[in-house]
């Protein structure tokens, strides 16, 4: 088995992994492990932008307050003070590195500014975007970057598969536990690979494709949670999924999203009869906070039967539209959509998920040797809901944070000398079981939508995780003796996750933010009053999971 040694084991390629990648290259060597192509990630699809405080009118204060807002009571309120404060020095690291955002004309007419957005729950224009395709230019800058980096190494096509512990190494090492680095799928070649670095980093993104109907891509399988699960890491709050209230309804795109800037550039949701019906909701209409415009569209939907809602544009000027939004307008048309003059069909799904491994606001998870990072890591920052566009934010103030960390400690560690034991690969199976391998990930993806989905029960809940339990031993028994393939691979790790997401819910006897059960009165949204800053002391902090290890 080959066995590779770097000073920092990166495992993802979306923006925390690119970023801290370039932090730490003046440092030391660094290996980035991406599972397929480098390009494919959720950062790339992003479309919105990142909040940041950048103009006179707005202040730290009003961002962080409609941080802990969004978040229903649960936002640790340090982590969003450090996010926060710190945002626009990330903002320049970006420039810096040379990522683009829109411009307008100055106030005077004679300098140029960053064009600043607002979407769902901010109570300013303060997000930076370039077009409708912020994630893409960030992306594309950083990953360019990192390829012309001489002391960054990119693999693409290697699935990390486990995190590998000191203790597997060496039986006899009396050191205190920790992870030394993870086996690798080399998908080009089938053969297992092991990577040793002094700190190993998860940046795997989150866990979108656990669900039916989602706008993640198609890696987005937990990937980094489950593993961490499996070392002894432990969990938090997995039953925090938000649902992005708008993607595109279309039987060709099931995972296209259509942004929530729109929203903030005056667009209004209307249900099947053309009625807007957003106020009736909450009093900030469709720019009210994600949980409850995905809430409320479930239940226009359940009360109408009509399969979507409609997003309409139609009362924007045209060629604002195309020029603001170039690549949602693209795809629109392609679908027989023109967004000028027709309302959008739109319904939720699965988007982004606030909860992770449990870490640090530097990303330090529970085992030494083993950091977390973006949507991968449960700092605190989301609390129960997340606020539009601060997940970018976080991923580049983690990758600083952590970069802080590891800068300090790099010089005292050392890579683990010794070579983890040889794989063990399992006795080749019939390629046409390959079959079940895809029945019963849809299984899975099937009963977290019809189950674990925006309106939630107990007796729903219960359902799942009894159906889980029988699929888990059907999973472990296909690991345990099939061929390796990522396929494999993939569908062990969202049935962990999703298990673990349904074992959270359980846990939290209460309807907070994006968890909304029927069986629990529902807990509204914290009002935070004269710069008053606060959780809510009577919720549960945190639902954790201890892991296997």
């Amino acid at each position: 088995m080959k066995t590779r040694r770097c000073d920092v084991l990166i495992i993802g390629s979306g923006l925390a992994g690119l970023a801290l990648a370039l932090k730490m290259s003046s440092q030391g060597k660094v290996v980035i492990l991406s599972k397929e192509k480098a390009t494919d990630s959720n950062t790339d699809m992003a479309q919105g932008g990142i909040a940041a405080v950048m103009a006179r009118e707005d202040s730290f204060e009003n961002h962080i307050q409609d941080t802990l807002t969004a978040g229903a009571g649960l936002c640790k309120v340090e982590v969003v003070e450090n996010f926060v404060n710190q945002a626009p020095d990330r903002i320049q690291d970006l420039l810096n590195w040379g990522v683009h955002f829109d411009v307008r004309r100055g106030v005077d007419n004679e300098e140029n500014s960053i064009d600043l957005t607002r979407e769902g729950g901010h109570s300013f224009r303060r997000i930076l975007h370039f077009e409708d395709q912020t994630g893409h230019e960030v992306h594309r800058t950083l990953l360019k970057r990192v390829r012309e980096n001489p002391n960054i190494e990119l693999l693409e096509n290697h699935f990390a598969i486990d995190l590998i512990i000191n203790k597997q190494v060496n039986t006899y090492d009396m050191s205190p536990t920790r992870c030394v680095g993870t086996y690798s799928l080399n998908k080009t070649t089938g053969e297992v690979e092991a990577f040793l670095g002094k700190s190993t980093v998860l940046a795997t993104g989150g866990a979108g494709k656990v669900y039916l109907y989602t706008s993640n891509w198609s890696g987005a399988t937990g990937d980094g949670i489950a593993m961490a699960y499996r070392a002894g890491a432990r969990i938090s709050n997995l039953e925090f999924m938000q649902f992005h209230p708008t993607c595109l309804y279309h039987p060709e795109a099931r995972n296209f999203l259509i942004s929530e800037a729109l929203r903030g550039e005056g667009g209004e949701l209307i249900n099947s009869q053309g009625e807007a019906f957003m106020r009736k909701y909450h009093p900030l209409g469709s720019l009210a906070p994600r949980d409850i415009v995905a809430r409320s569209i479930d239940g226009e939907m359940k009360k109408s039967g009509a399969h979507c809602v409609f997003l309409d544009m139609t009362k924007q000027d045209a060629e604002f539209l195309k020029k603001r939004f170039p690549a949602i307008y693209s795809k629109c048309l392609e679908y027989g959509i023109d967004m000028t003059k027709t309302p959008i069909p739109v319904v939720p799904a699965a988007h982004y998920l606030c909860g992770g491994v449990l870490t640090d606001m530097s990303g330090r998870t529970d085992i030494p040797g083993l950091l977390a990072i973006g949507e991968t890591a449960c700092t605190g920052l989301h609390g129960a809901n997340r606020l539009a566009s601060n997940s970018l934010l976080e991923c580049l103030c983690m990758a600083h944070n952590a970069s802080n960390v590891l800068g300090n400690e790099l010089n005292d560690l050392k890579v683990c000398e010794h070579d983890p034991k040889e794989w063990h690969y399992p006795e080749e199976s019939n390629d046409d079981e390959m079959i079940v391998i895809s029945h019963m990930w849809e299984e899975i993806r099937r009963l977290m939508w019809n189950y674990v989905g925006i309106v939630r029960s107990n007796k729903r809940l219960e359902r799942a995780q009894h159906r889980l339990k029988n699929i888990l031993n059907e999973v472990r028994e296909y690991y345990s003796h099939f061929k390796i393939h990522s396929d494999i691979l993939e569908l062990r790790n969202i049935a962990i996750v999703a298990d673990l997401s349904v074992t959270c819910a359980l846990r939290r006897h209460e309807s907070r933010g994006i968890h909304y059960n029927l069986d629990y009165p529902f807990v509204p949204q914290v009002k935070v009053l004269d710069g008053e800053r606060r959780t809510d002391p009577k919720a549960k902090d945190t639902i954790l999971l201890r892991g296997l290890r």
